[in-house]
């Protein structure tokens, strides 16, 4: 089978459907009618002679066959979205892109409201999309360039990955002020005290828990959630303590709230962003990429309790 001979649209229609689990939902993304969608997954079943996706409930779910295609299926595509984006080169005044970042609960809004405020005059055909990837499909994602570019912190991905540290500082414990632990708070104080975790896995210990843990200390967590907005309501009403890399406190520490050094030697933060080494020579993507580093680079330098690792792209 020649590629040449391929309708490479049952490409897109099947990403879709993989993405979407739905013929429905896939066919709104897509823009086209269900049967038309329907109509093209069976083509692509003949010519593959694989079922690719079997209903389960409400769900499409794929086969062994359509598992081991998706990654080159994606990168193909991605591929090909970037070819049609460069064409052209990139003006920023009168570029028309959407950039995907992979960012966090907490960096959003560290990064997104000073990044996008500086764009909306320089780049007015510019968009963002911030979503949150798994860290297990964080390569997948950018080397199918449905994802543009990600901040995490050191993780072991592929070399067709390239990343750059770009931020690193400390950690820090916050709590409301008033709390008996303000302005006295020591390891023993720390151990003893409840806390707060967010994070976005169901189980699992945090950044900071990992380091306590070699040190052979373990923290009493009372409320596990998914974002910083719960944690920081639930510490200014309560006794719990809530640790956080620095730079995220400061942006994030509402009135009436007090910070302490953690009290215990443990790695603090240590942020890298990520892309596919494909977008390396994107000048859309590098236009980006510039100014995503310029951003935590300023931020870093106005915050003297985060030492800057930036480095020029």
């Amino acid at each position: 089978m020649h590629v040449s001979r391929f309708d490479l649209n049952l490409f897109v229609v099947f990403d879709a459907i993989y993405t979407e689990g739905s013929l429905t939902r896939a066919a709104r993304v897509l823009n086209l009618t269900q049967p038309a969608v329907s109509h093209a997954l069976g083509r692509l079943r003949d010519r593959l002679d694989d079922p690719l996706f079997v209903r389960q409930g409400a769900r499409m779910v794929p086969t062994s066959r359509a598992r081991a295609m998706v990654t080159p299926v994606r990168h193909a595509l991605g591929g090909l979205q970037r070819c049609l984006s460069d064409e052209g080169g990139f003006d920023v005044d009168e570029a028309e892109r959407t950039f995907v970042l992979g960012l966090r609960d907490g960096l959003e809004g560290c990064l997104l409201p000073p990044l996008l405020a500086g764009l909306v005059d320089e780049a007015p055909g510019v968009k963002l999309q911030s979503m949150t990837v798994a860290r297990r499909q964080l390569a997948t994602e950018l080397a199918s360039g449905r994802l543009d570019m990600a901040a995490d912190v050191l993780l072991p991905l592929p070399e067709s990955i390239e990343h750059r540290p770009v931020m690193s500082g400390p950690l820090v414990v916050l709590m409301r002020e008033g709390h008996p632990l303000a302005g006295k708070l020591d390891l023993p104080a720390y151990l003893a005290a409840q806390h707060v975790l967010v994070s976005s896995r169901r189980e699992g210990p945090g950044m900071e828990d990992f380091g306590l843990s070699r040190l052979g200390y373990r923290r009493n967590i009372r409320l596990r959630c998914q974002h910083h907005m719960a944690a920081l309501a639930t510490v200014m009403g309560t006794d719990l303590l809530l640790t956080l890399p620095g730079l995220l406190a400061r942006q994030l520490a509402p009135a009436g709230s007090h910070l302490e050094p953690l009290p215990a030697d443990v790695p603090g933060l240590e942020l890298h962003l990520y892309w596919h080494r494909d977008q390396s020579a994107d000048p859309g993507h590098s236009w980006l990429r510039q100014r995503v580093m310029a951003m935590l680079a300023e931020q870093q330098l106005a915050d003297p309790g985060v030492r800057s690792l930036f480095v020029a792209p």
